[in-house]
């Protein structure tokens, strides 16, 4: 019998089929990469309606609120912030400089994490958006 020699691709943590919570997510980060996403999930927290959910999609965190909202995530190298928009990315890309970012991702290291205020300053923004959408 042939062992199969192919190893599955991951960017996070673990498998996805065993992180069914942002806390089983968040558990299974190694430190200090866990600390760092503790507090970009506070700050998100700080600023979104209560009635926003928290969940994982696409195998990484994310936060709900009339549609995805935004989705952070560890990986090997680095961190990253989804806000779900490049027109929110444009808007902060003075704030940005100096993290390198690309199609709707801002990434950082855990030694040069995204500061708070800016997290929330991203994260309204998109609710703004998303308010506006369905104001129209």
């Amino acid at each position: 019998m042939k062992k199969s020699t192919s190893k599955a691709r991951r960017s996070s943590p673990k498998s996805a089929t065993t992180l069914k919570t942002v806390d089983t997510y968040l558990a299974a980060v190694p430190e200090p990469a866990r600390t760092t996403l503790n507090s970009v999930r506070a700050a998100i927290r700080s600023v979104v309606p209560a009635e926003a959910t928290e969940a994982i999609s696409y195998g990484i965190p994310s936060f709900k609120y009339k549609g995805s909202l935004v989705f952070y995530g560890a990986f090997s190298n680095h961190c990253s912030l989804f806000p779900g928009s490049k027109a929110v990315l444009k808007m902060f890309e003075h704030d940005l400089e100096g993290y390198p970012t690309s199609k709707g991702t801002i990434h950082f290291t855990v030694d040069k994490p995204l500061p708070a205020t800016l997290v929330k300053k991203i994260v309204k923004a998109r609710l703004a958006e998303k308010d506006h959408k369905k104001s129209r």
